[in-house]
């Protein structure tokens, strides 16, 4: 009696198991190579990211991305996780405060709304893009710091924003990473850091 349970037991485990996670994953490798290796970024054949996760830019001459409240670092891809502050916590008012102080501190000139995703942190902590609100409310700052025309940090911005998936779901969006890699590349820019990944310590 024993016997045919432990055979299905194997036999299930092993197309479970085994069998079906290979055929799954050799299928996404074939059909999706990119999205199956984590949709990494390179730079002159260095990796400085992923395309599917946030990055902590603080420095004024990068758009900045979403705020992340993974610990023990801001966009811990091993601890996804949101802040699950309530809008009544005074911890979570302080902390859109200082947000919005530090956006101001870089940008005095700046009498745009603040677009709430850049002070406030997504459910993940992950978040890779920010709104076309977002980015527009960055633009000039950036476009100052690095001595290049609006013009140009528009046309990057409409170059690198992603449309709504299947034309209908969610809104248009702009994938920071990409964005402040693209600008880099401009003539005459130079990287002050050595990855975009850095650019948190670096600021």
């Amino acid at each position: 009696m024993m016997r045919p349970a432990l055979v299905g037991f194997l036999l299930l485990s092993a197309i479970t198991g085994l069998l079906y996670p290979a055929a799954v994953t050799g299928l996404a490798k074939a059909v999706f190579p990119h999205q199956a290796a984590g949709s990494l970024i390179e730079r002159d054949g260095r990796l400085v990211g992923s395309e599917l996760i946030g990055q902590n830019f603080s420095s004024p001459r990068y758009f900045w991305g979403r705020p992340s409240a993974t610990g023990p670092m801001a966009n811990n891809a091993a601890n996804s996780s949101g802040s699950n502050q309530g809008p009544t916590n005074p911890a979570l008012v302080e902390a859109v405060k200082a947000r919005i102080e530090a956006l101001k501190a870089v940008d005095p000139e700046n009498r745009l709304p603040v677009p709430v995703d850049l002070v406030s942190a997504s459910a993940s902590g992950l978040d890779p893009h920010i709104s076309m609100a977002a980015a527009r409310y960055q633009a000039a700052r950036v476009a100052r710091e690095r001595g290049l025309s609006i013009d140009t940090v528009q046309r990057l911005i409409q170059a690198h924003t992603e449309a709504r998936d299947l034309a209908v779901l969610g809104e248009p969006r702009v994938n920071v990473l990409r964005l402040n890699l693209a600008l880099d590349r401009e003539p005459g820019q130079k990287v002050v850091t050595p990855a975009p990944a850095a650019a948190a310590s670096a600021a």
